[in-house]
Formats: structure tokens, sequence, C-alpha cells
């Protein structure tokens, strides 16, 4: 196994890092940003259902992690504005940002291509690859203050294995791909900055329940065999290692 698949985290790794993370409300992003409080980040919680990033939230606190933040924000619907004020609500609050992962997920349905309509395509487009692109570069001031900074892109199998009825969601996760080898080529210049692309496979989560809803959830590893690989690639034992695609599960 990997060394970052089975990583130990040492006891400061995240000490006085803020990290956000979008999709915190459920799935990845919210095992994530647990996970990150624990090790004592502080945690941006980005997503679109307040309830959920509440409950997020509530579960920080009452562990003993540092105080998150919980910024509801629909990135099918979010526009410039939107993110400078998120750049300056983060410099006003943290004054500093020493990540983002990247785990929200625009997924509609599975359909064959005959049926998929522009909208779902777009929407699909904006959530996994426009709206976290924009809001690295509109974050990027922060990031390249930082002293160690790392970005972590949540992918998806399907992005490197096209298949039938996979559609619009396959595509526009292979556009992540690309999105990070570029942002990794010109991000030489800022050696303390570095950007990656994990696609976990098949484990048991939200997404994984509404894709393949026949399945049985006994048969695949739960979300928390993901958070040691989730905290090697957004904390200090990563740098210098970037444009990566990394298989969890292959």
């Amino acid at each position: 196994m990997s060394e970052w698949k089975d990583y130990q985290v040492p006891a400061d790794a995240f000490t006085g890092r803020v990290i956000l993370v979008t999709g915190a409300g459920q799935g990845v992003g919210a095992a994530a940003a647990r996970a990150l409080a624990r090790q004592g980040a502080t945690v941006i919680l980005l997503g679109r259902s307040e309830k959920k990033l509440t409950r997020v939230y509530d579960d920080i606190v009452a562990a003993g992690g540092p105080e998150p933040a919980a910024v509801p924000m629909d990135l099918a619907k979010i526009g410039e504005s939107e993110i400078a004020q998120l750049g300056v609500l983060i410099n006003k609050e943290f004054g500093r940002l020493d990540g983002i992962l990247h785990a929200a997920n625009g997924f509609t349905f599975l359909s064959p291509l005959s049926n998929q309509k522009l909208d779902e395509w777009v929407e699909q487009f904006r959530v996994n690859v426009a709206a976290p692109f924009a809001i690295t570069r509109g974050l990027m001031p922060l990031l390249t203050q930082a002293p160690d900074a790392a970005v972590l892109v949540i992918g998806e199998e399907h992005a490197l294995d096209a298949k039938a009825y996979w559609g619009g969601f396959s595509v526009s996760k292979i556009g992540q791909q690309n999105w990070v080898k570029i942002a990794a080529d010109e991000w030489e210049a800022y050696p303390q900055l570095r950007i990656n692309w994990l696609i976990p496979g098949a484990i048991h989560s939200p997404f994984r329940t509404k894709s393949h809803p026949g399945e049985s959830p006994d048969t695949l590893p739960g979300i928390e065999a993901l958070v040691p690989s989730l905290l090697y690639w957004l904390g200090p034992a990563s740098h210098g290692q970037s444009g990566q695609t990394l298989l969890f599960r292959n």
C-alpha cells in the first residue's frame, strides 16, 4: 500500500491551519472536515444545505475541535461576486488559508446521451469544474501567502473509465484532471503551493448510493478509509508533490 493510503498524521500537522472544504455537508467533505478539525485545523464548511452544514459544525464543536465557519453556497449558481465575498470573509475572519478540499459533487442521474439535457450538462460542469477553478483562482492571494498550501480535488472513477449512461458527469469529471495539470504547471513559481486530483474509487457514500442504488454497502469500504489519504494530500507530508492523479482504489 502506498505511503499516503495509510498515513499516520503527526500530532501537530494541522495545528493553526485553515482549510476550506466544499461539499462539506455530507459524504467525503463532511468526513474530511471532521477529521481535519480533530487534527487541529480550523475548517471553513461550504455547501448548499445550511441544515447539513450545521450538523457538521455542531459535530466539530461537540468534539472539541477549533470552531469552524459555515458558508451556505450553491456552486451551481455562484458568480464572481460571491467568490470575491468569500475571499474577503476568509481574510477578515482568519487572515490566512492553507488549503482547499474540493469535495462538492455535481451529479444528476444516469441516462443515455439521447435523454440528457443541456441544462444538466451545464450544471455538472459548473459544480465539478468551473466553480472549483473559480474559487481556487479567487483565493489564490491567500493560498500563495501561506507557507505551505494544498489544493485537493476529489474526482470519480468514471472520469477515467467512460461508460454508457455516465454522460455529462463523466465528461465534466475528466475536465478536472486537465485543470489540475494546467494549474500545477502554471504554479511552478509557487513551490509552497500544490494541487492534486484524488479518485476514491468505489466507497460507501451518499453519491455511491445514488449512482448504484442496488449495490450492497457491505461490499465497500467506508469513507473513513479514505481519511488518511485526504490528510496526507492536504497536509505538509505532500509538500512538493503536484499535478498528480491519485487512485485510492484500482
